[in-house]
């Protein structure tokens, strides 16, 4: 008799199989190694948990390793951005440029751009990912999937400038819970839920940003995400309080503290805003906002348009971030509810996320 796990690793190659042609969601993909891994990985807490791997070099990732280790079964490489453009929301996968799978003509975002579509497309139920700049966020809420930015510092990463963070992509954010038991020891994973439960006590107290202070947000995706802040405040999941969170546009920081040369000016803006934001982050648990200013674009690019708008400020900050599905604008492209929380509450973050999640429902067009 055939393991379901098994039937699981199995499912999820045939389907790679059958729809990476037309979705160019992976690099490389290993049916043999992942078949091999099976029956060692059976006896373990994920018992063969078919996942993906963020890009060339994601399987020596730490997050990778101790999915693994926990019995993950690595299925194969996502797609990241290839040669030729300087913006990272797009993919480049074995059989060409990736898709949206709600929109073969636009781009699923980036720079996680395969893991988002594998699990869009329901080829795996976990793929791993990095976010820099928005990197995890983007394409999850371009592709109608949940994502989570961890706290910076929580794991280890390979970025010098201290801004990209580990993540994961899943269909939901309880399946984002059996990713952060593993990559987490359970002094740590029990330390991210702060003084509180693994289910978040409702209502939550949150505060709704459409822009930051400073982003231009097309209209479209602003009335989705306000019209999903609204059926949470009507469900009883959150209780908006007065007041906002105003940041100064982080941007230029960003982009210098990704080369390492901060002039002073620059650097106290990023000062300014780790104030306005601790300050915020004492009396308030939730912040919501878009995760994206616009909505997927096109193949040939973004123009002059920052899809990283509202999604770069926590990464200079390091908070954790996660992006749920919130609904779809009228021409059919997913837009993504940016749910930010306290440092180190990344636990936390994912049961508020649960809680939102299940208020909005299954969102599709």
């Amino acid at each position: 008799m055939t393991d379901f796990r098994d039937a699981a690793a199995s499912d999820a190659l045939a389907a790679i199989a059958r729809e990476d042609p037309r979705l160019c969601a992976f690099t490389d993909v290993w049916r043999e190694e992942a078949l091999a891994r099976l029956p060692a990985a059976a006896r373990l807490p994920l018992a063969g948990l078919p996942f993906a791997v963020k890009g060339p070099a994601g399987i020596r990732s730490y997050a990778a390793r101790r999915i693994v280790a926990a019995g993950g079964v690595p299925v194969g490489s996502t797609s990241v951005p290839g040669p030729g453009t300087h913006w990272k929301t797009w993919g480049l996968g074995a059989h060409g440029r990736t898709v949206n799978p709600w929109r073969p003509d636009r781009t699923p975002g980036g720079s996680s751009a395969g893991s988002a579509v594998a699990v869009a497309a329901d080829l795996v139920e976990l793929a791993t990912g990095s976010d820099g700049a928005g990197s995890v966020r983007i394409p999850a809420a371009w592709c109608g999937v949940f994502g989570l930015k961890t706290t910076n510092g929580l794991l280890p990463s390979p970025d010098r400038s201290g801004l990209a963070s580990a993540g994961v992509l899943t269909r939901t954010a309880a399946q984002a819970r059996a990713y952060l038991r593993c990559v987490l020891d359970d002094d740590a994973y029990r330390d991210s839920y702060g003084d509180g439960p693994e289910t978040a006590a409702l209502p939550l107290r949150a505060v709704y940003s459409p822009d930051l202070g400073f982003a231009d947000v097309d209209p479209e995706v602003a009335a989705v995400v306000r019209g999903a802040v609204r059926k949470l405040a009507a469900a009883g999941v959150v209780r908006l309080a007065d007041g906002g969170c105003e940041l100064l546009d982080p941007g230029a920081a960003w982009q210098a503290v990704r080369v390492g040369e901060v002039p002073p000016h620059l650097g106290e803006v990023r000062r300014e805003n780790d104030r306005r934001l601790d300050a915020f982050f004492a009396g308030t648990p939730l912040l919501l906002t878009p995760v994206t200013p616009n909505r997927p674009h096109g193949h040939d690019g973004p123009g002059e348009l920052f899809s990283t708008a509202l999604t770069w400020a926590f990464n200079l900050s390091g908070h954790p971030a996660a992006s749920v599905p919130a609904g779809f604008t009228p021409d059919g492209c997913p837009v993504g509810l940016q749910l930010v929380a306290l440092r180190g509450a990344d636990a936390s973050l994912l049961a508020m996320a649960c809680a939102v999640e299940d208020a909005l429902g299954p969102v599709r067009p």
